[in-house]
């Protein structure tokens, strides 16, 4: 499988990086990273030039980092700085360097060429730290190609199977109106779904009286950006028109990073904007919503041990995969070029 090169992927929270090596593996490369003294980023491949030995394994000091086989270090630049038992060092005695910047509480690294890397091309997630936002954030490490996650948050229909205890009902897959956007950079889907009963999140935490009028709209960008603008309102008060002053309006947050063909790094958050200093009531949101992302893991997980199987066996679309199948095509050209 290839990947996209030219793009920023998330590689860990912030917080873990830390003047010590931490090693993960990004698109099937192994790196590894740590912080200067004055807290910027490193990144460099996670092999010594000598003998392949992982620099994660070795120690920094200074900020640069040894290898723990024969004592090469290294600086941020990946050029080796000292070989124990001899003065001259060959111009060749260099791994291998990664751009990375700190964004909205993750780490951000660019797989291609660092020269061409800019932090201007990374997408808005600023929910996850916005003051008029209450948000959180998690990690799950997915057993599983990265490409069944973004069909599965572009594909909302199974809400109303895999998630009935929490964000979802019938009236998902049953009553939703459904339209599809592409660009050249992205796909939408959205959807809206009026007069009908708030699914057991919504109702938890919304207090509505009634049913609700609820909208769906997913943002796909290329490599595994997926935004969702979602929430309800009592039926009736203007949702569709843009009134949402009534009700609640929630921000999911997705980053998907492939560790491997069969693993994925997943990144999310989950942002609200009514109540925002209520901490009890963002714990029991991002609860919720964990609940059902971890139902999804199990789904993803399952498939890809049937994928596996028969991996030139291919799958049969219906309606409800056009945002599936559009932003993987989307995906698979920029890769192509």
């Amino acid at each position: 499988m290839a990947f996209l090169m030219d793009a920023w992927y998330v590689a860990a929270f912030s917080e873990e990086i830390t003047d010590q090596p931490f090693a993960r593996t990004i698109l099937g490369v192994p790196l590894v990273f740590w912080r200067l003294p004055d807290g910027q980023l490193a990144v460099l491949e996670d092999r010594c030039c000598h003998r392949a030995y992982p620099l994660s394994r070795g120690q920094v000091a200074d900020g640069q980092i040894r290898c723990g086989y024969h004592g090469m270090v290294y600086d941020q630049s990946g050029a080796c700085t000292k070989i124990p038992w001899q003065k001259v060092i060959p111009k060749v005695a260099q791994v291998r360097a990664y751009a990375a910047v700190d964004r909205f509480g993750w780490v951000w690294v660019w797989m291609g060429d660092a020269k061409a890397a800019n932090p201007e091309n990374i997408p808005d997630y600023h929910w996850l730290d916005a003051s008029d936002w209450g948000a959180k954030a998690d990690y799950l490490h997915v057993q599983c190609d990265y490409r069944l996650i973004i069909e599965n948050l572009l594909d909302l229909t199974h809400l109303a199977f895999v998630h009935a205890s929490t964000i979802g009902n019938s009236a998902v897959a049953e009553q939703a109106d459904v339209k599809f956007d592409r660009s050249d950079t992205d796909v939408t889907v959205t959807r809206w779904t009026l007069d009908a009963p708030p699914p057991p999140t919504y109702a938890k935490v919304g207090h509505f009286p009634g049913h609700v009028d609820r909208w769906q709209i997913i943002n796909f960008e290329p490599p595994g950006y997926i935004r969702l603008d979602v929430g309800a309102c009592p039926a009736g008060t203007g949702a569709p028109q843009g009134h949402f002053e009534n009700g609640i309006r929630m921000r999911n947050m997705n980053v998907l990073t492939p560790e491997s063909e069969t693993s994925t790094h997943y990144f999310w958050g989950q942002a609200h904007d009514f109540d925002v200093t209520n901490s009890q009531l963002t714990d029991t949101i991002f609860g919720q919503v964990k609940t059902a992302f971890l139902e999804d893991v199990a789904v993803f997980e399952a498939q890809q041990q049937r994928i596996n199987l028969e991996p030139e066996r291919g799958f049969v679309n219906f309606s409800g995969d056009v945002g599936g199948v559009a932003a993987l095509r989307l995906l698979d050209q920029r890769i192509s070029g």
